[in-house]
């Protein structure tokens, strides 16, 4: 037996051995997860994790190879909390549209052994969460090329009960897709969500194709499939047109290279770890008063990386404020922020708290 071979046969001795210490672990994991769920406490104890990350760093003797570990036990941990999501009931996942859309494939990402569930509008995904139907909602929030998805975050500023807990920023490849056969030169008319439409406007403009917005870039992939028409397309992901039967007519056609969709994860658990964080806010309509909160942000520290400003609901030409701001919500100065915003502002809300 050469090194390789003996080195193969040794990791293969060391897999069957960790197998069953997996198996012993996630019985472990089954009875914390029934002794919270008999006792109401939550999944997430981010004490307990940090307190878990230490010890287990501690216990690595060569330097080069404490971060891969470190990796490697939040990864066991991610899988743990799913496990007891699931053991729990808690493993419901929400998010709008149908199976391949690029929110079904950011939520399977991030969450790959929760049950999707679709629903047909994003409204309809804030309210699951906040009912209890799903633990977590996946939605859009902005894109690299065509901006904020804003009646996200009106969603987000009309649900004070749910907080933002994580963002995952998934590459988008849109593609132009058909039924097999069809021709590009024949194509009368484009199917897809506004967001695709517009991360795809010159291509579209090129080849002075009209295009239709629908809810879901899946959705517009799926009716053109069943409509049976060869002149018409849909702008969507290869998965989906995988999914539908469809062929990719033509890749790549955002007018961004680097095309990315920022999605963020809701959930009814408030979060506390982190290295960003965000709030919304309000501020009297006076000279002098926005600037203030600005140089305040400053003041204690923060690098605001966003600011975005959309109308109140119901109130005419007033507007409401999320910024996005760079440290860990722990410290103190993120309390004195808080204090200092609240004597500032109108009405201040912390929104999410999650690692980017």
């Amino acid at each position: 037996m050469d090194a390789l071979e003996q080195a193969r046969s040794e990791i293969d001795s060391i897999d069957g051995q960790l197998a069953a210490l997996f198996e012993r672990r996630m019985q472990a994991v089954l009875a914390v997860a029934q002794y919270k769920k008999e006792h109401g406490l939550p999944i997430f104890d981010p004490a307990r994790e940090q307190k878990v990350l230490d010890k287990s760093a501690a216990l690595i003797q060569d330097p080069a190879l404490r971060p891969y570990y470190i990796d490697h036990v939040r990864n066991r941990m991610e899988l743990a909390k799913q496990y007891e999501a699931w053991a729990m009931g808690q493993n419901r996942a929400a998010y709008q549209g149908v199976e391949g859309a690029f929110a079904h494939i950011a939520l399977k990402t991030l969450y790959p052994h929760a049950e999707a569930v679709n629903y047909a509008t994003w409204d309809e995904v804030f309210n699951a969460v906040s009912a209890g139907d799903a633990a977590v909602g996946v939605v859009p929030f902005e894109n690299s090329h065509a901006g904020d998805v804003s009646a996200v975050l009106d969603l987000c500023y009309n649900h004070p009960e749910l907080w933002v807990v994580s963002v995952y920023d998934l590459p988008v490849r849109q593609n132009l897709l058909a039924l097999p056969g069809a021709q590009l030169g024949a194509l009368s008319h484009v199917y897809s969500h506004q967001q695709a439409i517009s991360q795809s406007e010159t291509f579209l403009k090129r080849l002075r194709l009209p295009a239709t917005a629908m809810a879901n870039t899946a959705m517009a992939a799926k009716f053109v499939a069943e409509s049976g028409d060869k002149t018409l397309a849909a702008i969507a992901s290869r998965e989906t047109a995988a999914l539908y039967g469809l062929e990719v007519l033509v890749p790549d056609i955002n007018t961004d290279g680097d095309n990315t969709t920022r999605f963020i994860v809701l959930s009814r658990e408030k979060p506390t770890v982190g290295n960003r964080f965000s709030l919304l806010f309000t501020v009297d309509n006076k000279p002098g008063k926005l600037a203030q909160v600005i140089q305040k942000i400053g003041e204690c520290g923060f690098n605001m990386e966003s600011i975005k400003s959309r109308p109140m609901p119901h109130v005419p030409f007033e507007y409401y404020f999320y910024v996005e701001l760079v440290g860990d919500p722990s410290r103190a100065e993120t309390a004195q922020l808080l204090g200092e915003l609240d004597r500032t502002c109108r009405t201040v809300r912390l929104l999410g708290v999650y690692t980017k």
